[in-house]
């Protein structure tokens, strides 16, 4: 069992699971078409959710089950996620022994267990499982025990689902890019494609999706972009959710427009310029081009990204691994850091729910420290016992 692509005539890309004879898993590939095609979810995430399915029916295969009957012994799967390593042809690399260190981490089992249980509901639905099985992932209940301001007016027609099945996952500090890392990377560039892609994230906020799915129209970058066709004033970015060649794709069905500082100006001038002595590159609408790596002229891919994040932090000499979520999550912190709010952070990050604000925020040890310096001195004579 392993993920494969499928490209329809359209064009549209999504990822299913097939077997040893390279047949389509088809109870699979019905519940992620129906993600991609039904729910409009993005590529990378049926890529995501075939991975994990190609495990739960490897683990299925290996064990003798049927995967229609194997709800109930999820536990002893996520045991088999957590000390058995997979080869890339499928099969078990070694069993583990006693004391065999983990292979997979509490985030990656929860994310596997995600996509099971979504696979399951899907078959609950189309009729080719039986209905017990969603009590045997989920504890259901109605919401009548909720406080009546969590309750809708139909209250008694809600049912809560709690996974039954979850690892719990060890609190990690999320880490952000500091401005002598990014000033340090933007050094170490090579080319003014690569700094403007870095600064669209440290700057912007961008997700790597959203910067490689950019195209060459979603740059407005004028005091007064009315000869555009927008009414939006100063320089900004457009980031708009469509369907790429590359496979990016913005993560917000909302569009929204990303206000841009000078820094991210001169770096698109720069690599308009750049971009201008490769001929192969003029009849793409993408933003971000290959100028030099085949093929020369195409779209950026997502992959190559997290590529140019390493080759940069490892050119910088930085002492640790960097991902292109850390640039969002500096461009957010200093948002915050320069007195912003949650709701502004909220809405330059494209997030419909503020909570989700709230894991990007990450104040620095000096606007911590001024935090409690503003607390007010205690009042009247205070003297501390030595002893």
């Amino acid at each position: 069992m392993r993920a494969f692509p499928v490209r329809l005539p359209s064009g549209c890309c999504y990822w299913t699971v097939i077997d040893d004879q390279w047949d389509p898993v088809e109870a699979v590939d019905r519940y992620l078409r129906h993600l991609r095609l039904g729910r409009d979810r993005a590529e990378s995430t049926t890529k995501a959710y075939a991975g994990s399915l190609a495990l739960f029916l490897r683990w299925c295969g290996r064990t003798g089950r049927d995967w229609r009957f194997a709800a109930g012994e999820v536990s002893s799967f996520m045991l088999w996620l957590r000390y058995t390593p997979v080869g890339s042809s499928g099969g078990e690399v070694a069993r583990p022994g006693p004391g065999a260190a983990a292979v997979r981490g509490e985030r990656r089992i929860n994310g596997v267990l995600i996509a099971v249980r979504g696979f399951y509901l899907f078959a609950v639905r189309a009729g080719e499982v039986d209905r017990d099985v969603v009590g045997q992932l989920y504890e259901v209940a109605d919401a009548r025990d909720l406080p009546g301001a969590a309750r809708g007016e139909d209250s008694q027609l809600t049912v809560r689902l709690a996974a039954l099945h979850r690892m719990r996952e060890p609190v990690r500090a999320v880490e952000r890019l500091s401005d002598a890392e990014v000033v340090a990377m933007l050094g170490a560039a090579r080319c003014a494609r690569d700094q403007l892609l870095l600064l669209l994230m440290a700057r912007a906020g961008l997700r790597r999706g959203e910067v490689v799915g950019l195209r060459r129209g979603d740059l407005h970058l004028l005091v007064d972009n009315a000869s555009l066709g927008c009414r939006v004033g100063g320089s900004h970015v457009h980031v708009v959710q469509r369907e790429n060649s590359n496979g990016a794709r913005a993560k917000s069905r909302r569009p929204r427009q990303v206000p841009v500082d000078g820094l991210v100006v001169a770096a698109a001038d720069l690599y308009a310029a750049e971009r201008g002595s490769c001929l192969a590159a003029a009849s793409s609408d993408f933003l971000l081009v290959n100028l030099w790596r085949a093929p020369v002229g195409a779209p950026m891919r997502l992959g190559a990204v997290n590529e140019l994040m390493t080759r940069l932090a490892r050119s910088a000499g930085l002492d640790r691994a960097v991902s292109p979520h850390m640039a969002r999550h500096a461009f957010a912190s200093n948002v915050i850091d320069a007195g912003g709010s949650v709701d502004e952070v909220q809405r330059l990050l494209g997030h419909a729910d503020p909570s989700s604000s709230q894991v990007y925020i990450h104040p620095d040890r000096d606007r911590l420290r001024a935090a409690v310096t503003r607390v007010p001195a205690l009042s009247g004579r205070i003297e501390l016992v030595r002893r």
